[in-house]
């Protein structure tokens, strides 16, 4: 029997996670000399992992960092990361509600972040949601990361689902790009972290509260949630 399959973005989709990423962001950033980046502007800069999060915000704050200084400042980020991952962070929301309708309905659920693995398992685990989340593909698990469709389509197959029964749900053209690559249609939130505003990414759904997700999900997955 076929089951639907739900992917989730994890920051800015099913947490909050800004103020944890933008703190750790701003240690580094002033460990090498470099003034702080206010917390509204890190929302800009989240997307892609920590790597590509540091490039952005050395070149916000100067000179853009060497391969040396990325190597050196992503040790350092994860270091100081991993102790204070869950400082700020909240899920959103609406957000377990949602989970729990899922997984009444025996939706099959897997994380597809750009986040390392490890952390964004520390991170669930935190948060009390681990437990909906039997596959987590991170930004280190393959050797690509979102918006190659392969990171999905590898969640899928863990699963044991199907391409043609899977949606994603993210906040930011990664996700959306990740979605259109694999083939799947994206509920996108409206109030996560993206460099692309919501509107021009042209997802199939796009939802300012997690009370509109059931609705998305109607929509886009009529043979499961009608």
């Amino acid at each position: 029997m076929s089951r639907p399959v739900v992917l989730f973005d994890l920051d800015g989709t099913l947490a909050d996670t800004a103020a944890d990423l933008c703190e750790t962001l701003n240690v580094i950033l002033e460990m090498h000399g470099r003034e702080r980046v206010p917390e509204t502007r890190v929302r800009h800069l989240v997307g892609g992992g920590a790597r590509l999060l540091l490039e952005r915000g050395f070149q916000e704050t100067g000179e853009p960092a060497s391969d040396a200084m990325l190597d050196l400042s992503f040790d350092e980020f994860i270091d100081y990361y991993g102790r204070h991952i869950a400082d700020h962070t909240k899920l959103w929301p609406g957000m377990r509600d949602q989970l729990d309708m899922l997984a009444e309905r025996g939706a099959l659920m897997a994380v597809c972040t750009n986040k390392v693995e490890g952390l964004s398992r520390t991170l669930l685990a935190m948060l009390g949601i681990d437990h909906y989340f039997p596959v987590v593909i991170g930004g280190d698990t393959l050797p690509v990361k979102k918006p190659d469709p392969e990171h999905l389509f590898e969640a899928i197959r863990q699963l044991g689902g199907a391409r043609e029964d899977a949606v994603m749900v993210g906040d930011s053209e990664t996700d959306v790009y990740a979605a259109k690559n694999a083939g799947l249609p994206c509920i996108c939130v409206s109030f996560g972290y993206t460099r692309v505003p919501v509107p021009e990414l042209d997802a199939e759904a796009v939802i300012d509260h997690f009370d509109e997700f059931p609705a998305a999900l109607a929509k886009l997955m009529p043979k499961y949630f009608a």
